[in-house]
């Protein structure tokens, strides 16, 4: 990644058709975390801060500072007395994460179908973005591009808790993102767990609080006893 126009205080600056200045530690952050879940930087590898800066093409001030934010994230670990790695991820992180992950899933997907609820007979936004996303899962699948179909399986959950519209569940949740998004890349998707997540669209288009709460609570249940045998007991 090349970054032009960068000033002294670690910012890019704003290019000539007025464009906002971007972080660049924010930049870094991004690009370290896509290498993370895509597995170019596989699990338990160490990174070194000049190294990284050099495939990034950037300065090591912001690479430190994203390598920072993703330990603070939980995708990379200190080590014992220099530099950090790609976390592994054990079977209790595995049983720790979803059991954030799970109420709040749950409510996320009670509050959206309040929302359309509330929102009828009109769509409220978000709706067709949420649809938009099991369309794109879809085609991924088909043409057997696994990346791109966690990424669209990672957008739903996401558009879900978009759609609820409640920001302080958003925050949360967006702490938990990349490292759903990292377990989702580590283990197959089952056909019944795609199909789930259309019923768990459907429940929520139609303002069913409850049954939206239920599928999706069979859904991340579901997905734990997969990612726990996928990765630890295949």
């Amino acid at each position: 990644m090349h970054v032009a126009g960068s000033t002294a205080d670690g910012t890019a600056g704003s290019t000539a058709d007025g464009t906002e200045r971007v972080s660049l530690s924010a930049q870094a952050r991004e690009a370290v975390r896509q290498r993370i879940v895509d597995r170019r930087y596989p699990l338990g590898s160490r990174l070194v801060e000049r190294e990284v800066a050099e495939e990034l093409r950037m300065s090591r001030v912001p690479v430190r500072e994203a390598m920072r934010a993703l330990v603070a994230e939980g995708l990379l670990e200190l080590l014992p007395h220099s530099g950090v790695r790609v976390r592994r991820l054990e079977r209790s992180d595995v049983r720790h994460l979803y059991e954030v992950w799970e109420p709040l899933a749950v409510q996320a997907s009670r509050l959206a179908a309040r929302r359309v609820a509330q929102s009828a007979p009109d769509e409220p936004p978000g709706l067709a973005a949420l649809r938009a996303t099991l369309h794109q899962a879809e085609q991924a699948s088909d043409v057997d591009d696994g990346p791109r179909e966690v990424a669209a399986h990672t957008a739903f959950h996401e558009g879900i808790v978009t759609l609820c519209g409640n920001p302080l569940l958003a925050r949360t949740m967006e702490q938990l993102s990349w490292q759903l998004q990292l377990l989702f890349g580590m283990r197959a998707e089952p056909d019944h767990m795609r199909a789930q997540h259309d019923l768990i669209y459907r429940r929520i288009a139609s303002g069913d609080e409850e049954t939206a709460a239920a599928s999706t609570l069979l859904h991340v249940r579901d997905s734990q006893v997969v990612a726990l045998r996928s990765l630890f007991e295949a």
